[in-house]
């Protein structure tokens, strides 16, 4: 039933059922002129045989050649109503057992009729009507082969493209439809120009022009987020040296409440320029993962005390699994942060043989992040949604090299949920 809901389906049933219904109304419309044409010959025959006996029937002589005979006892009676009633008329009926023609006229107070053989015409129109139905057969089977490879060709078209919507949404900025240009039959119509300035086409292709509607919005969105990507480094690598020097410059300064504020202040702006720093590396693809066998249960245990921050670590089934683990304490930590500071203890990191979930009680992660993704920038502002800063966009960046796929839900009774699934082809033990 899914195949035949595709569209390359609905087009070849509905080209079918159309060319289907045009060749029963003109199969109908052809026998009926038909059929007409051929019974009138046949009426008009047995209309001169009538006239010819109802001659002789004056002159009292014998009908000669013509089957002819008063009030015979196979004479329809609709025919023979008609006769009483002084007029003349033919129609189908049978005599002996075979199909004839009737034709009868008033003679005195009687019915004069004829008669002649209507057998050849019936198998003559069913030969007419044999040939309408083989010819509507035929067509139609042509219009749907013509319909389906047709209807193909169009589903394909569409499928690629849609093949490479969905690369896209996922991150392959590179991922092209890239249909060759083509300026399809000369039939002296005028070119219409091709959306991305390529030479002009003679024929308009809709499939197309969405394919290359859709490249040009990748390259579009490519060439933007690349300028993002630049903007940040640039802007990290300019904040680093002025930054350094401040904080040298701060440690020179008089033990004293001014002193904490302001190392605090340039604290808060080292992390968020060396934050910004590992998000442009992350973004432009150039980390690698230095892998090694890790026993995933002691790592955890290890990453969650190097925060020094209190959370209950549980292993229940302990895995050995490759994987970076510095990349790794990095994930940790900054989902512990993310949990203590915008959710509330206790704190429970669990470790489920390749699988890792952290767990807090707060209010959860906002429906936005867990539909969308981490999103740089998210501040603690009402006006603009909860924050989040850099630390989940981190992760997720962290993960995507660690090949870990990090799920960010809500727990049915409260809290925020993050699940660490490794890759099971990466397991040793």
């Amino acid at each position: 039933m899914r195949a035949l809901s595709s569209l390359r389906w609905k087009i070849a049933l509905t080209t079918t059922t159309v060319c289907c219904l045009v060749a029963a109304a003109l199969g109908i419309l052809v026998h009926n002129v038909v059929a007409r044409q051929v019974v009138g010959e046949v009426r008009k025959e047995a209309a001169r045989d009538l006239d010819h006996a109802l001659g002789h029937y004056e002159y009292g002589t014998a009908h000669g050649d013509v089957n002819a005979a008063l009030d015979p006892p196979g004479l329809p009676a609709p025919l023979r109503a008609l006769v009483a009633r002084g007029r003349t008329g033919s129609m189908v009926g049978s005599h002996g057992g075979e199909p004839v023609m009737w034709a009868a006229g008033p003679a005195d107070r009687s019915a004069l009729a004829v008669w002649i053989p209507y057998g050849n015409t019936r198998e003559r129109l069913r030969d007419i009507d044999t040939a309408i139905l083989a010819s509507a057969a035929l067509a139609a089977g042509v219009v749907a082969l013509a319909g389906l490879f047709l209807a193909d060709r169009i589903s394909r078209r569409l499928a690629t493209t849609a093949a490479v919507a969905r690369r896209i949404s996922a991150g392959d900025l590179d991922a092209r439809v890239d249909f060759p240009a083509d300026a399809g039959p000369d039939t002296g119509a005028e070119a219409d120009p091709d959306p991305d300035g390529r030479r002009p086409r003679r024929y308009r292709d809709e499939v197309r022009d969405v394919a290359h509607a859709l490249d040009s919005m990748a390259a579009s969105l490519q060439q933007r987020l690349e300028a993002e990507k630049r903007f940040t480094a640039d802007v990290a690598h300019e904040l680093r040296t002025p930054l350094t020097g401040s904080l040298a410059a701060a440690a020179l300064l008089p033990e004293g409440r001014p002193k904490e504020m302001i190392n605090d202040r340039l604290g808060a702006l080292h992390r968020l320029t060396e934050d910004l720093l590992e998000i442009s590396r992350l973004d432009s693809g150039v980390e690698r993962a230095d892998l090694s066998r890790v026993e995933l249960g002691r790592a955890v245990e290890r990453a969650v005390t190097a925060t020094r921050l209190p959370a209950e670590v549980r292993v229940v089934r302990d895995a050995v699994v490759l994987t970076d683990r510095r990349r790794l304490d990095r994930i940790l930590a900054n989902l512990l942060v993310n949990a203590h500071k915008h959710g509330r203890p206790p704190v429970e990191v669990t470790v489920e043989g390749p699988v890792v979930v952290i767990r807090d009680h707060g209010p959860g992660y906002p429906a936005e992040l867990i539909e969308q993704g981490p999103k740089r920038f998210r501040t603690g502002d009402p006006g603009r949604g909860r924050g989040h800063g850099l630390g989940l966009t981190i992760v997720a960046g962290q993960a995507a090299v660690l090949e870990i796929t990090p799920v960010f839900a809500n727990a049915p009774d409260g809290g925020a949920l993050t699940t660490l699934r490794l890759p099971v082809g990466r397991l040793t033990g």
